[in-house]
C-alpha cells in the first residue's frame, strides 16, 4: 500500500474459460461451515448477492467516517497529529499486522496511541499487509506470497489479523482491511489461489464479530472480487477500498465496481499516492483518500 501502490493497471477482461474456472474454483475451495457467525459475517457473506443490497453497518454495530482520509507507512505520533488537525484529514490508515508490510517495525501504534487519537477526533482505518497473491506484480512482495493452502493461511492470518486488532484495544465491530497489493488476475490458477485466501480471511474475521474490508488496485484485486460477486461468490469483504490515482476522489463512480455494489457506506477511494505534504510545520508523505466506510472503535 503506502509507497508500494500500482493501481492504474491496464489489464484485460477475463475470458470464459476463466470465468468457468473461477466457479469451479470457489465451489470447491471451502468445505461447508457449521460454526456460529456473528452478524458482521453474514452480512460479509450476503455482500455476493447481484443486487449487492446490504444493510447500512451502522445498524450491525458499525462506527461510519465521512469525509478525507491519509495512509502514511510509519505510524505518526501524536504530536503530529495534534499539528495535522490543522488539515482536512480526520481519519487515517494504520499498518497493524500482516508478514508483507513495507514498514513492519511501528513504534509509535500501541493501544495508548489509538486511545489519544480517538480522543483528538481521529479515526483509525485499519490494514493489515498478510501474505500477498502468488501472482504478486510488486517485487517488494514477492518474498511472502500466499501458499498451496489458501484457505487455512487466509484463516490462520485472518484470526492473527483479530488478536493484533483485539491487543491495539480494538473492539468487536471494527473495520479490519486486508492490503492485497496488484496482481496478474488473468493467470487462472493464480487468481483461484488469491481469492481463496481471501475468502478465509474475511470469513474468520467476520467469525470474530469484526468487519472485513479488502484494499487492491481497481483494476487487479478490486475488479476480481467484483468479477466474484457478479458470479455469486460468498465470504466477499464488507467494505471496498479501491486504489486509483486518478487525482480525483470519486467513491460512487468507480468504473470497476458496479454502482449499486459495497453500498451504503462501504466504500474508500485512494485517489493519489506517494505525495509529500506539511500542515501545522510536521511534514508526511502520504497516500489521499476519500472515505465513507467503517473504521476502528477503540475501548
Amino acid at each position: 500500500m503506502k509507497r508500494r501502490k500500482q493501481s492504474g493497471w491496464t489489464i484485460t477482461g477475463w475470458t470464459a474459460g476463466v470465468a468457468t474456472a473461477l466457479a469451479a474454483s470457489v465451489a470447491a475451495a471451502a468445505p461447508a461451515s457449521s460454526e456460529a457467525v456473528l452478524s458482521a459475517s453474514s452480512e460479509a457473506r450476503a455482500s455476493s448477492s447481484a443486487t449487492a443490497a446490504l444493510p447500512d453497518p451502522r445498524a450491525l454495530g458499525a462506527e461510519v467516517f465521512t469525509g478525507w482520509a491519509f495512509d502514511t507507512c510509519h505510524t505518526p505520533p501524536l504530536s503530529t497529529l495534534r499539528a495535522w488537525q490543522a488539515s482536512r484529514y480526520r481519519a487515517l490508515g494504520v499498518y497493524f499486522g500482516g508478514r508483507g508490510r513495507a514498514c513492519p517495525s511501528q513504534p509509535h501504534l500501541t493501544a495508548s496511541w489509538m486511545r489519544g487519537a480517538a480522543t483528538l477526533g481521529w479515526h483509525v482505518l485499519p490494514v493489515y499487509v498478510g501474505s500477498q497473491s502468488p501472482c504478486v506484480r510488486n517485487i517488494d512482495k514477492t518474498h511472502v506470497p500466499i501458499g498451496s493452502t489458501p484457505w487455512s493461511q487466509g484463516r490462520a492470518e485472518g484470526r492473527d489479523a483479530v488478536a493484533r486488532a483485539r491487543a491495539l484495544g480494538m473492539k468487536e465491530r471494527s473495520a479490519l482491511y486486508l492490503d492485497m497489493e496488484a496482481y496478474d488476475r488473468s493467470r487462472t490458477g493464480c487468481a483461484a489461489t488469491t481469492l481463496s485466501f481471501i475468502r478465509a480471511w474475511n470469513r474468520e474475521v467476520g467469525a470474530q464479530g469484526f468487519f472485513p474490508g479488502f484494499y487492491s488496485s481497481a483494476e487487479s484485486g478490486v475488479r476480481h472480487l467484483e468479477e466474484a460477486r457478479k458470479a455469486g461468490v460468498d465470504d466477499l469483504p464488507s467494505i471496498m477500498w479501491f486504489a486509483r490515482w486518478s487525482g480525483k476522489s470519486s467513491l460512487y463512480g468507480e468504473p470497476a465496481l458496479a454502482k449499486t455494489a459495497w453500498r451504503p457506506h462501504r466504500r474508500i477511494h485512494q485517489y493519489v499516492g506517494n505525495v509529500e505534504v506539511t500542515h501545522g510545520g510536521r511534514t508526511l508523505w502520504i497516500d489521499r483518500n476519500k472515505v465513507d466506510a467503517p473504521v476502528a472503535i477503540v475501548d
